[in-house]
């Protein structure tokens, strides 16, 4: 029996902000653009090819000392790096992408959307290699411009080498506290178990023949089944929608399995379900240089297997969901796909009465992503559907803000708000966060979340009585009573207009009404500090006396809340006056403050 072909493994590229994914994806293709009597680069529509041939040249002697050939038709890189590509690359239960490459900072190891990737690619069960970008970065590193990594190693100092080390062991370490196991890949001994970290610099091209090397080692070694073509009727994933000048809506996709013919039907993902509809013309990327007229940037092709990236054109493509499967309709087949894909769409969308935010996305893959994010931090959700922020989003916002204010929110990821939902916000004061970076999403709200609480926080503190202790300056009563003005130095704490002092023995004297320093109103005055203030009530001379000290006299709750709530904001000046203010009411009244 002849073996089945086998396609080109799909490989995705993730990693924090500016850990270097881009350039990393950009070096590769530039890497493999110079080597291009070997077959150079093929460009697919949102991918990148790079083919047998040109792997060979690029990873050279390092093919013969791993003992192995590139039986691989190539590696077919996602273009867009990043969380929200790969989360389009969803089939059920898994990933489209074979394999991922998680770009980490050498001077930094692993970061916050290191650890979200990490668990968006266990949950896909997607198997990954570490690319620790930018060793160059590394101190006394002497840089060797597109030498293989290992033959750059040999000509650094010890002590460099001993830099790099201790960089790949604070990222070995970070991953096994999450439970991954790892080491640099010219130390795995079982690549079955360990996740191999490749050192590599995106800016002088070190490691990439070592990366790309290992990337066809490991598709080659371990996913031989899953890279087996069937013949046969194509399935895919639409990846984005948009609509071409020229060329109305058209639908990039990437085929995963078998063969997409002009002319084929496919089923396609909707908002409300799935549809039919027949290929017209399937395009290609032009090579850049045979792109003449930027408007014509695509070659018409009859027909593309497996693994590939390709442009879509057939009617009725514009309310095409992206993340949404795509299979050719084989005879007797249509329904059947139909329902599968509906159901798909169906289980991602979610729609409840519970407290919790409005979150709209413009793919089912980044929906996902984004529910399984906020589930992972705990962020309850009442609504998750595709499409743009509606009127009836921000008003189901609105009724969950009368009772939570932090959950009462809209979250659109890649979306714009109608302009009636706009309004409606605006009206309700309903607040809309948009982002184009899932991580960005669900940080900004949460952000969003800590700055509201933490004003809230500030604004109740500030109306409660704050602790202070202060002394009647002998030879400064301006007035003896109706107010009573005189100067004072506040000994501790923080004295402030609208509060009410009391004697040492705890017996009221009055209220603040104004504080002056050098002949203008003041809000406050702190420790150290010598003002003139009026009190309502007291005769200077009767209830108070020069060089008495007075305090402020907190209500019982209001005591309690700055023990507990507020202990932190208070220094321990504050919290030895307010231990004292306790004390002294706690002598009349055993319950105050508790």
């Amino acid at each position: 029996m002849q073996p089945r072909r086998l396609r080109q493994p799909i490989v995705v590229v993730l990693g924090h902000v500016d850990a270097g994914k881009t350039s990393l994806l950009d070096r590769i293709r530039g890497t493999a653009v110079q080597v291009r009597e070997a077959g150079g680069i093929t460009q697919h529509i949102g991918a990148s090819f790079i083919p047998a041939d040109t792997l060979r040249a690029i990873c050279g002697p390092l093919l013969t000392q791993f003992r192995f050939d590139v039986t691989v038709p190539g590696l077919l890189f996602i273009d867009t790096p990043g969380h929200e590509a790969f989360s389009n690359l969803r089939i059920r239960g898994g990933s489209a992408a074979d394999i991922a490459v998680l770009v980490v900072d050498a001077t930094k190891g692993l970061e916050p959307q290191s650890h979200e990737s990490l668990e968006i690619l266990r949950s896909r069960k997607v198997p990954f290699l570490i690319a620790l970008n930018k060793v160059d970065l590394l101190s006394g590193w002497t840089p060797h411009p597109g030498s293989p990594l290992l033959e750059s190693i040999k000509s650094q100092p010890k002590v460099i080498v001993d830099r790099l080390d201790e960089a790949i062991y604070r990222v070995v370490g970070q991953l096994s506290q999450i439970g991954f196991r790892s080491e640099a890949f010219y130390r795995v001994r079982d690549f079955t178990k360990e996740v191999a970290i490749v050192p590599v610099s995106a800016r002088t091209g070190e490691g990439v023949p070592e990366l790309l090397a290992i990337l066809v080692g490991l598709a080659q070694q371990f996913m031989r089944r899953r890279l087996e073509v069937a013949e046969g009727p194509g399935r895919g994933i639409v990846i984005e929608v948009k609509e071409e000048p020229g060329l109305g809506y058209t639908a990039n996709a990437i085929l995963i399995d078998g063969e997409l013919r002009v002319g084929d039907e496919v089923a396609l993902g909707t908002r409300s379900g799935a549809k039919v509809t027949r290929i017209r013309a399937l395009l290609m990327p032009k090579p850049l240089d045979e792109m003449r007229d930027p408007r014509d940037r695509f070659t018409p092709v009859e027909s593309v297997s497996a693994a590939a990236g390709v442009k879509i054109l057939a009617p009725g493509l514009e309310d095409v969901v992206p993340g949404t499967p795509m299979y050719v309709v084989a005879p007797g087949r249509a329904e059947e796909l139909m329902n599968a894909i509906s159901s798909e769409v169906r289980s991602a969308i979610r729609e409840s009465e519970r407290m919790g935010v409005v979150v709209k996305t413009d793919a089912l893959g980044s929906l996902e992503a984004i529910v399984s994010m906020m589930e992972r931090r705990g962020i309850p959700i009442r609504i998750a559907d595709i499409g743009p922020v509606t009127k009836r989003d921000v008003i189901e916002a609105s009724v969950v803000r009368e009772k939570d204010k932090y959950l009462g929110v809209v979250l659109g990821f890649n979306v714009r708000p109608l302009p009636e939902a706009q309004e409606e916000a605006d009206a309700r004061g309903v607040r809309i966060i948009l982002d184009k970076v899932i991580y960005s999403l669900v940080e900004g709200y949460e952000r969003w979340v800590q700055e509201e609480k933490a004003a809230e926080a500030a604004q109740a503190f500030s109306r409660l009585t704050p602790p202070a202790k202060l002394r009647i300056l002998p030879g400064f009563v301006f007035r003896r009573s109706d107010p009573a003005i005189f100067g004072v130095e506040v000994l501790a704490g923080r004295l402030r207009s609208h509060v009410q002092l009391m004697d040492q023995d705890g017996r009221d004297v009055g209220e603040v009404l104004q504080i002056q320093s050098t002949g203008s109103p003041v809000p406050e005055a702190k420790a150290g500090e010598q003002v003139a203030i009026s009190v309502r009530g007291p005769t200077v001379g009767r209830q108070i006396k020069e060089g008495d000290v007075l305090y402020t006299s907190p209500g019982s709750e209001e005591a309690r809340t700055l023990m507990t709530r507020y202990k932190g904001a208070l220094s321990e000046a504050d919290l030895a006056v307010l231990d004292e203010i306790v004390r002294i009411k706690r002598s009349k009244n055993p319950l105050y403050a508790i």
